[in-house]
């Protein structure tokens, strides 16, 4: 045994290949080294040495290690959204979800082994069928940025002449970015909808559709918390025979007109907000839904409700001969996950706040929302970026990208994530913070974070 072989089996002794069978593999797809697999990465985010993480520790010794770690993040008052939110979990949620039966089980294809896996499948697509007021749903998505690349494949199958998609600016810009990346390449033209005064533009949306495009999509909230008024869109889209697409936080279906109100073929979108985490931005699960003519379009896995032999209600997987496993490369996506465990969780949170709860939820949010934005609009040095109606998100406009940045820090040297320059996620939107508002906020913190911009404007100006 070489000693390269030697010192890779003691460091790696569970992978199962010699450095011969890795040097065969790399030959045959014409790369020279492992590291050259990344070379997409760049650098800069590359690992560099060690994660430093000690070897061989006892458990107790490596739980204290967790906990010291965990110990190093920072506190603070959290007013981070743009997509990822922080409201209050019922404790049950993580109880459920911490059943091994449910963590540690994935595709569910044996239907007799995997009744309560499919069961909380079925109840997530009924849920989200009911939020949405569409027709059928399926067993979810990665998030809501995918779904908007699948919505788009849906659109793109049924409109097989048409080769334009139409996005508004207001749609988030990590929407936009995969809906780029999805369709580069492809012959597929992604087109920017601009916005007038925070809102998608009527007039131009109209100028840019014809009989190349394929569907339009749009979002409320949309991404600098503006509630857009949708009426009478889906009619003008349908009229050159494209489909509605409309993206929504979920959170707001309970105050807010759902994407089957406003006429949508599709509705998308991220469920982060029911029962997980703010984390480091995810996992998080997305959805959609459509309307009972696209159904054999869905992406992903479909549970359907059945009976078993001895006439009991069942659940299985159906409509399988859409899916990769059994038409490969013909399948309707080849990117979908079930993302079972935190769909299960969006299920389990809605199970325990019950549809009045969820509208509570949604009118703390506007209260306390609209009580912090009244707070900020009453400081003279504070420009609010919008007039225009909003759900439990709004901006702030300061006049550059380096004075966003400097507020933002200053606020974080007080106690607060005080919000999500936008500047930083799209170049349009330099100096535009959005900061975000939801149930969980207590009035001391909205009153406190009110006293503490004024403090950091009022030394901004004075240096």
């Amino acid at each position: 045994m070489s000693r390269e072989e030697s010192l890779r089996n003691r460091q790696h002794p569970y992978l199962p290949h010699t450095p011969e069978d890795v040097n065969q593999m790399l030959q045959s797809i014409g790369v020279e080294h492992v590291d050259d697999l990344f070379s997409d990465i760049p650098r800069p985010l590359r690992l560099k040495g060690s994660l430093g993480i000690p070897e061989g520790v006892s458990e107790y010794e490596a739980l204290e290690l967790m906990k010291r770690t965990a110990g190093m993040n920072l506190r603070l008052t959290s007013f981070l959204g743009c997509g990822i939110y922080d409201h209050i979990i019922p404790a049950a949620v993580g109880q459920v979800t911490a059943n091994p039966a449910f963590s540690t089980s994935y595709t569910p294809y044996q239907a007799e082994m995997s009744q309560g896996m499919l069961q909380a499948i079925f109840e997530f697509q009924t849920l989200i069928c009911r939020l949405t007021g569409l027709d059928v749903s399926n067993a979810s998505l990665y998030d809501g940025h995918t779904a908007a690349a699948e919505a788009a494949a849906i659109a793109l199958q049924v409109r097989r002449k048409a080769d334009v998609i139409l996005v508004s600016q207001g749609v988030h810009p990590f929407t936009r970015a995969v809906l780029e990346t999805y369709y580069r390449d492809s012959g597929i033209t992604i087109q920017t909808i601009p916005l007038k005064q925070g809102a998608t533009d009527v007039q131009e949306m109209q100028r840019m559709l014809d009989s190349q495009t394929a569907a339009v999509i749009l979002q409320t909230p949309n991404s600098m918390g503006v509630l857009e008024d949708f009426t009478g869109f889906s009619d003008e889209i349908h009229e050159h025979k494209a489909l509605c697409v409309i993206s929504s936080n979920p959170m707001s279906l309970g105050v807010c007109t759902s994407q089957g109100e406003w006429g949508a073929d599709i509705a998308i979108g991220d469920t982060q907000c029911f029962g997980l985490t703010q984390s480091f931005g995810g996992p998080t699960a997305g959805y959609i839904a459509a309307r009972q003519s696209l159904l054999r379009k869905l992406p992903g896995r479909i549970v359907g409700e059945t009976v078993d032999t001895e006439g009991k209600r069942a659940f299985v997987l159906t409509l399988q001969a859409r899916e990769q496993h059994i038409k490969r490369e013909r399948a309707t996506s080849n990117i979908c996950s079930n993302q079972a465990l935190a769909a299960l969780a969006t299920s389990a949170y809605l199970a325990c706040v019950g549809p009045e709860g969820l509208t509570e939820v949604g009118r703390l949010c506007m209260q306390k929302a609209r009580y912090l934005h009244n707070r900020l609009k009453a400081i003279p040095d504070i420009k609010m970026a919008f007039t225009k109606p909003f759900f439990h998100e709004f901006c702030l406009k300061f006049a550059s990208s380096d004075e966003a940045e400097q507020v933002l820090s200053l606020m974080r040297d007080r106690g607060y994530f005080a919000g999500v320059h936008l500047g930083k996620l799209d170049e349009a939107f330099n100096g535009l913070v959005a900061l975000a508002v939801t149930e969980k906020r207590t009035r001391a913190e909205l009153d406190g974070y009110a006293d503490a911009m004024q403090e950091v404007l009022t030394c901004m100006a004075r240096s």
